[in-house]
């Protein structure tokens, strides 16, 4: 259930009921490719059975759903070829760019009804009362493409989180000193980074980084680029440059604090959105102070 990547943004103030909100939905919904297609995307309940935007305590969970065909190159040259090689054989010449144009195209239509489809759900959290909009999704691109949709789908303004501090002077400083805000920890994984055109790079695992060796890159010029941290002995998770968080896990004292009354799959769903949008509220609130703040609008 928890995310396991959050893509963070800002949202405008938030007005949709929740039946609005499933009626705009319902005009995106996602449905299964047609025969002839090779790709679809759309909204789809994130609940077994539910409505396509499931709130709970005023947060509200959605889900994109992507299906594509896999119908890989190779497959499509290696029939057209052995059709090309027939058609030589029926008209005594090899086929021109043309022909083998229009035979490529022949081919993709006809394996493409067969091809086998991989469908993929982008878990998206809206929180009204703090303006958040996180997508669970580990790179900007797959971000972006939820964004768009969201966009076209309702009609609201997404903004990026802008800070006073750049996450990698921050980041390198706590490191270099060894100390990290009130609240966090620094853990035992990093990436740092050299910020000359090299571009040279040393990554850390499972490694005490408080060593004289960590210290010596970051005088010798590199910067913290990907650090992992726990907060309040909650949730640890990775913070990196673009102020992104990945590898998000909550810790056994959360995983104690779920409700022991839920029952049932629906109860226990609800319960679990409860609980991981109230502790990443939280985080973020104190990651946003820890990194110096957002940049209020001049």
């Amino acid at each position: 259930m928890w995310f396991r990547n959050l893509q963070i943004f800002r949202i405008s103030d938030w007005t949709l009921s929740t039946e609005r909100l499933n009626e705009l939905l319902q005009k995106q919904a996602f449905r299964e490719p047609s025969a002839m297609e090779l790709h679809t995307t759309g909204w789809s309940s994130p609940r077994e059975g539910g409505e396509l935007a499931h709130v709970v305590n005023r947060q509200i969970l959605l889900a994109l759903r992507t299906e594509k065909k896999l119908l890989p190159a190779s497959v499509i040259n290696q029939v057209t070829r052995a059709k090309a090689a027939d058609l030589e054989e029926q008209q005594g010449f090899k086929p021109g760019r043309k022909q083998m144009k229009e035979l490529k195209e022949q081919v993709t239509d006809e394996l493409l009804p067969r091809a086998f489809g991989i469908r993929r759900d982008t878990r998206v959290w809206i929180d009204p009362v703090n303006r958040w909009l996180v997508i669970d999704a580990a790179s900007p691109t797959k971000a972006d493409e939820v964004r768009s949709l969201l966009l076209k789908t309702l009609d609201i303004t997404l903004e990026n989180i802008e800070l006073n501090e750049a996450p990698v002077a921050v980041m390198t400083s706590w490191l270099a000193g060894n100390e990290a805000p009130g609240g966090f920890t620094v853990d035992q994984d990093v990436e740092l980074r050299s910020n000359t055109d090299e571009k040279a790079a040393v990554r850390y695992v499972r490694h005490p980084l408080d060593g004289v060796d960590v210290r010596q890159h970051i005088q010798s010029g590199k910067r913290t680029t990907r650090l992992a941290m726990t907060w309040n002995d909650r949730i640890s998770f990775v913070l990196t440059d673009a102020f992104a968080i990945k590898r998000v896990t909550p810790l056994d004292i959360i995983k104690d604090a779920a409700d022991p009354t839920a029952e049932g799959e629906a109860e226990k769903f609800d319960a679990d959105v409860a609980l991981m949008t109230g502790e990443l509220a939280k985080l973020l609130d104190d990651l946003i102070e820890a990194v110096g703040g957002e940049r209020e609008e001049a």
